[in-house]
């Protein structure tokens, strides 16, 4: 009796040391980001840095927050890359209602380890451009009327060109591939490539294209917990309940990246920069127009090189902008001045080689500087050219040729009334008083004068 009253007051306060321990451990984080915009390569670097950062924190788990029309397909592949990579498991959530995963959001949220959707959300139309990006709502790809196949199958022909039949086949292989990693609808994933076909949530959760329909997070974590999921790492199950949410803002860097990396911003800084070195050229030592453009064309590069930059488009810019400096040396009554606005236009118009969208250049904006560059190049800069033929009005040069009268007459030295300055003179041929004299050159403070026809001063 004794020993079993003993082992009964051992199993309280083993219980009790138990529960006080799992008090006492520390919740975990669920670390939250926001994916919201067009997916490009500042996008890609957040989302790299976050999972980074789940990582040193010890993070139960990522969170991507996302809404989005799609973007371009290297930054989507990086971002595919870190997650596959990752050893946090990543939870793709397309929220709030209203919100999408288009284009190249459809491939993201195939990637994450665990897919979910809010209500009233959307997915799909992941069809490839041709010049590159992921857009949303690109047109499929052409066929003719479907051939039935030896095994009795109807099978579309295709007839669109090489270069995009094989980017469709990569992306339909790559979202495949996705879908059989995450155990996911690999045949509506490319009927989504194929026919840019889009789901709302509810039938995406039916139809095993996405795992979970939650209508917030506490829903999404509730629905969580208990879960197992493959990541890089091995299987790890989830353990949700009283997670501490983290919201991760971008750095500065991906902020940064953020502005510069947007087509219209990249457009202006470039512009801006030859702006600034073709004034700085035409007026040697302003140093300031030199600087600000020298800064912004090289931020500029920058972002280019982070963009599906179409060079032929590059090209046409700076032949416009020539064409409209040639206007201004060399007046064509406007054929040069137009021929360079047609090309500006032109070359803006083709300079983002991808449809993706949040990747275009806007038309207003285009138009806007094309007519501020005619109106610069061709005027402003034509002023200043002009403004340098013309004879300098102030300092020592000015005094050649200038015209002055004697103050008393004289053959050698003598004195000149000019600019209301008496001046010491000398001339080689005799000078009546009230003589006008031309300046024809300056010996230190003497002028070098000639009398002219007139022979009194008036």
């Amino acid at each position: 009796m004794t020993r079993g009253w003993i082992a009964g007051v051992l199993v309280c306060l083993l219980g009790s040391y138990g529960l006080a321990a799992a008090e006492s451990e520390p919740a975990g984080e669920a670390v939250v980001i926001e994916v919201d915009g067009a997916i490009g390569p500042a996008t890609s670097a957040y989302v790299a840095e976050a999972i980074e950062e789940a990582e040193t924190r010890g993070a139960r788990l990522l969170v991507l927050r996302m809404d989005t029309p799609g973007g371009l397909d290297t930054s989507m592949r990086s971002i595919v890359k870190a997650i596959n990579a990752s050893t946090v498991p990543v939870v793709g959530y397309v929220a709030p209602s209203g919100a999408r995963a288009a284009s190249a959001g459809t491939y993201i949220l195939y990637a994450c380890h665990v897919s979910a959707m809010a209500p009233g959300t959307n997915l799909g139309a992941a069809t490839p451009v041709e010049l590159g990006g992921l857009p949303g709502g690109a047109a499929p790809e052409e066929t003719k009327p479907a051939e039935t196949s030896e095994e009795g199958e109807d099978k579309p022909v295709k007839t669109g060109d090489a270069k995009k039949n094989k980017l469709i086949n990569d992306a339909v292989a790559y979202i495949r591939s996705l879908a059989q990693l995450r155990g996911r609808n690999a045949e509506w994933a490319e009927k989504a490539v194929r026919e840019a076909a889009s789901l709302p949530a509810e039938e995406a959760v039916q139809l095993g294209v996405v795992d979970l329909l939650a209508r917030d997070m506490d829903d999404l974590l509730s629905q969580l917990d208990g879960r197992v999921v493959k990541i890089a790492g091995g299987e790890v199950t989830l353990r949700t309940s009283g997670l501490i949410r983290v919201e991760l803002a971008p750095d500065w860097h991906s902020r940064l990246l953020s502005i510069i990396s947007n087509p219209n911003i990249a457009y202006i800084l470039m512009l801006v920069g030859i702006y600034g070195l073709i004034y700085e050229f035409s007026n040697p030592g302003a140093i300031v127009p030199g600087t600000v453009g020298a800064v912004s064309l090289v931020l500029a590069l920058y972002a280019f090189q982070l963009l599906p930059i179409n060079y032929a488009g590059v090209a046409l810019m700076l032949l416009g902008l020539a064409l409209m400096v040639g206007e201004a040396f060399a007046p064509s009554f406007g054929a040069l001045g137009i021929g360079g606005v047609v090309a500006f236009v032109v070359g803006s118009l083709i300079l983002i080689d991808t449809e993706a969208p949040g990747f275009g250049l806007s038309i207003p904006l285009i138009l806007t500087f094309a007519v501020s560059s005619a109106v610069l190049l061709v005027f402003v800069v034509g002023m200043a050219i002009e403004s340098r033929r013309r004879p300098v009005v102030s300092g020592a040069e000015e005094l050649l040729q200038a015209t002055g009268h004697a103050v008393a007459a004289f053959h050698g030295d003598g004195s000149v009334r000019l600019h209301g300055e008496i001046w010491s003179a000398r001339s080689e041929v005799p000078v009546a008083a009230g003589q006008a004299v031309k300046v024809t050159g300056r010996d230190g403070l003497v002028l070098l004068v000639t009398p002219t026809t007139n022979q009194k001063e008036t």
